[in-house]
């Protein structure tokens, strides 16, 4: 146990110094992979097998060149493999440093918010409602009510109380449900409560996404097909062509290599791991890195108002007595008949609030009444009633110079205000008209009120409920929360993008459905209160959900059976929240949407994504990344398919049709060389497409897999290889020599991949080059091309290793006239694909809400 310090906290070198003493406050994790792990992940896998098998059948065969060649590449392949799985192990752990939790310290007598990991014994904590505590500590100040079950499996809240030896102690991982406290760190890291049963997380394994189990998948049935053609090719080229039995199995090791579409596992970690790394720049978290697929096919939005639609900054905008009103502006006097009103909205607040309504009344009472006898900041309750479900008002009890009288400030929602008022029916209705056309204007209203309490002794219990006190109502206060200046044009991009917006608030009706026309997000009429989702089953409240945009009066326990009736109803739901009750909601959502700057620590951790600026056009961003990446890899995808036929079709036809081998395991090798990089790094970098955010969420269960995108991927590869296979048996009839026809094929194949690599950018037509649009990686690739190519074909030494022949003008003419006749295939069948339409990627069905 540490001893306590001082209440001021550490200073900035003693938190240094006990942070070399006791390390960083982490607790066992996942270990990163080492080289000697990734390097036999690499060679493990069967690629890389059957290369190092055919470089030892070269030997056999007395070719020890191609052998080293061979080889050599294996180790280039292995180094590239190596450089893509450390970007996107950095790009990860970036992700899980920005996802670790942090917390609020008093370093040299100031607050400071740290990383979770900096804390050390003797930092003195500061806790609120929300709060994931970091480390196991005493509290000294304030009382808490603190959710232990991570540790006690008992659901119900523990309370806390300083210098109480049981009751003080806070544990690490457990979670503040209520209260404010101050609390001094005892024990860090593994030396916590939660530290010494937490070894388990070491051996925590991220489960796959939806995309990568896919993957998985095919690469399965491929590998088994592969293997069975490889098969009956060596018995085809042993039996049947009379080859040695050692050509026959380099000619199975290279068709194998052909089938085998091993980048698409490649394609889905990197591009989902460096996508959400992305999207941390738009300032969105991810923390799930496979919610990153599901971006793409949200279709409802639930979004809270306060904070994310608005400023969270609220100011005074109308006061309202009697029949009198008064519109606030700087230079305005306010009119001695508000004066009580304001004097008691501010006794009803705390001298220093959090709440930003509080904040705007204390501002505007000391801006207003500064000098008058209306201002007490000198005087502090003696007793006070919390805000409940049950009554929607507070109330703060003063002793006053009378004995035994006691001054009541009370403020709250209206129609709770009212009621601890005890007004007739006809004062009931007017202050609800009074409200009403204040909600109409975009103000969020507070009613608030005075009363006096006698009672008959000194020592006296106070009364158990509100309602015991006498109020008399004074007035309204009318709140205005200023709309982000991004927010209308963020929601029009949602509404383009086939995206429905509800807005979930707690707010009046009036006031959500005046701000939800400000910023264009509804203009129905109909609004869903709070009481109403209680009193509708599902089915009911479903077909409500259809005629309206807004919810008011929410709760957060609303919010979940919200989501889930949506997801019921077939709908991808993203949902933002912020409080420790928003959680269960945020984990239901397809995507939870957790508030970076005030939300707590508990939605954070139940959310996928968490907004570090809280803005929603941060959300928006994220959307439209998310689509993109996803584009990406189905454009990716659609290369690795398109771009293995040809190389298939090359290393198959000619064994059944008894020509010489066109191609073999050093030419594969070379040609994935090429193709790796285009998928990594070319598609990856890849900007959003035009239209990216004017069409509908792709399908829940859409992959980069489905017929459309293989299909036109299919339709690529089948026909550049019968141009190459027609291109073969006319250069044989012309009586060209097998090394000849070889460089022929090989000088015509190599750029037609690049031509794939054009040909499948743009999602949106795919006849455009654009060879310089926004990704320099295309111009790299081009002079990589280039460089090998001409490496393969001019220097005699790698010219002989490739079986290659000199090449002459008439051999350059007849590639160049493969190279136009396949680019002329790539544009057909690009213009086809946009005439009829056939990718069914995205649904063009309206919503079902």
């Amino acid at each position: 146990m540490v001893a306590q310090t001082d209440i001021g906290g550490l200073s900035c070198e003693q938190a240094k110094n006990q942070l070399k003493k006791y390390g960083s406050n982490l607790l066992p994790a996942n270990q990163p992979k080492t080289l000697l792990s990734i390097i036999f992940g690499v060679v493990s896998e069967p690629m890389f097998l059957m290369l190092l098998i055919a470089g030892g059948i070269y030997l056999a065969l007395g070719d020890p060149a191609e052998a080293i060649f061979l080889l050599t590449f294996v180790f280039i392949v292995i180094t590239i493999t190596l450089t893509q799985e450390r970007k996107t192990q950095r790009a990860l752990e970036s992700l899980r440093e920005l996802s670790a939790p942090r917390a609020l310290v008093v370093r040299d007598g100031i607050e400071v918010r740290i990383a979770g990991q900096e804390v050390v014994p003797g930092d003195l904590l500061v806790l609120h409602e929300g709060d994931r505590i970091p480390a196991d500590a005493l509290l000294v100040q304030g009382q808490l009510s603190v959710d232990e079950s991570l540790l006690s499996g008992e659901a119900v809240p523990v309370t806390k109380l300083p210098n109480t030896e049981s009751l003080s102690l806070l544990f690490a991982s457990t979670v503040v449900t209520k209260g404010v406290g101050m609390a001094v760190v005892q024990a860090t890291g593994t030396s916590t409560a939660v530290g010494h049963i937490g070894q388990a997380l070491a051996v925590t394994k991220e489960i796959p996404s939806g995309l990568q189990q896919a993957s998985r998948a095919l690469i399965k049935n491929l590998t088994i097909i592969g293997l069975g053609v490889a098969v009956a090719l060596v018995l085809l080229n042993w039996l049947w062509n009379e080859r040695s039995f050692l050509e026959s199995l380099l000619s199975g090791i290279a068709l194998t290599m052909a089938i085998l579409p091993e980048e698409v596992p490649v394609i889905l970690t990197v591009f989902l791991a460096l996508g959400a790394w992305r999207i941390t720049k738009f300032k969105v978290l991810t923390r799930n890195v496979a919610a990153v697929e599901a971006l793409g096919a949200i279709t409802i939005l639930a979004v809270d108002k306060t904070g994310t639609l608005t400023q969270n900054h609220m100011q005074v905008e109308e006061l309202s007595v009697g029949d009198s009103l008064f519109q606030s502006t700087p230079d305005a006097e306010l009119p001695e008949k508000f004066h009580t009103m304001v004097e008691f909205a501010m006794l009803a607040t705390p001298s220093d609030p959090f709440d930003p309504m509080e904040k705007a009344i204390q501002l505007f009472g000391h801006t207003k009444l500064s000098g008058t006898e209306h201002v007490h900041d000198d005087r502090c309750p003696e007793f006070h009633y919390e805000l409940s479900a049950e009554i929607l008002a507070m109330t703060h009890v003063y002793s006053s110079e009378r004995p035994l009288i006691h001054l009541l400030a009370t403020k709250g929602a209206p129609e709770a205000v009212a009621d601890l008022c005890h007004l007739s029916e006809d004062e009931l209705q007017v202050i609800q008209l009074q409200v009403d056309e204040m909600a109409k204007r975009g103000l969020r209203v507070l009613g608030i009120a005075k009363g006096e309490w006698q009672t008959s002794v000194s020592n006296h219990t106070w009364p158990e409920s509100q309602h015991e006190f006498d109020f008399v109502f004074l007035g309204l206060v009318g709140f205005i929360d200023p709309i982000r200046p991004e927010v209308p044009h963020a929601i029009a991009e949602c509404r383009s993008a086939g995206i429905r917006l509800l807005m979930l608030t707690g707010d009046h009706s009036s006031t959500a459905q005046a701000i939800a026309q400000q910023v264009g997000l509804s203009e129905r009429a109909e609004v869903i209160m709070g009481d109403e989702i209680e009193m509708l089953n599902d089915d009911a409240l479903l077909e409500r959900l259809k005629h309206a945009d807004v919810c008011a009066r929410m709760k957060p326990e609303h919010k979940l059976r919200l989501v889930q009736i949506l997801q019921k109803g077939g709908e991808v739901v993203a949902m933002t929240g912020d409080g420790v009750n928003d959680a269960p909601a945020l984990k239901a959502a397809d995507i939870g949407i957790a508030m970076g700057e005030r939300g707590t620590d508990v939605a954070r951790e139940a959310a996928d994504l968490v907004l570090l600026d809280d803005s929603f056009k941060s959300i928006v961003t994220a959307i439209s990344q998310g689509r993109q990446i996803y584009d990406n890899i189905s454009k990716a995808t659609r290369f690795v398919i398109a771009v293995h036929l040809p190389i298939i079709a090359l290393t198959l036809i000619p064994a059944l049709l008894h020509w010489s081998v066109m191609l073999q395991p050093i030419h594969i090798v070379l040609l994935q060389l090429l193709i790796d990089p285009a998928c990594a790094i070319v598609f990856e970098a890849e900007i959003a497409a035009g239209n990216i955010m004017n069409r509908p969420p792709r399908l829940p269960l859409a992959t980069p897999f489905s017929r459309s995108n293989i299909g036109f991927a299919i339709a690529q590869g089948v026909g550049i290889a019968l141009i190459l296979i027609f291109g073969t048996a006319l250069l044989q009839n012309m009586e060209w020599s097998e090394t000849e026809i070889r460089t022929i094929l090989f000088a015509a194949l190599v750029p037609t991949l690049f031509l794939i690599v054009l040909f499948n950018r743009d999602s949106d037509s795919a006849i455009e080059l654009n060879l310089y649009k926004q990704n320099p990686w295309l111009g790299y690739m081009f002079i990589g091309v280039s460089v090998i190519l001409t490496a393969v074909l001019i220097i005699p030494m790698l010219r002989n290793m490739m079986g290659f022949a000199s090449m002459g003008v008439s051999m350059l003419f007849s590639s160049v006239a493969l190279l136009i006749v396949c680019g002329l295939w790539l544009k057909a069948v690009g213009m086809t694909k946009n005439r009829i339409n056939i990718s069914t990627r995205y649904s063009q069905t309206p919503h079902k809400l």
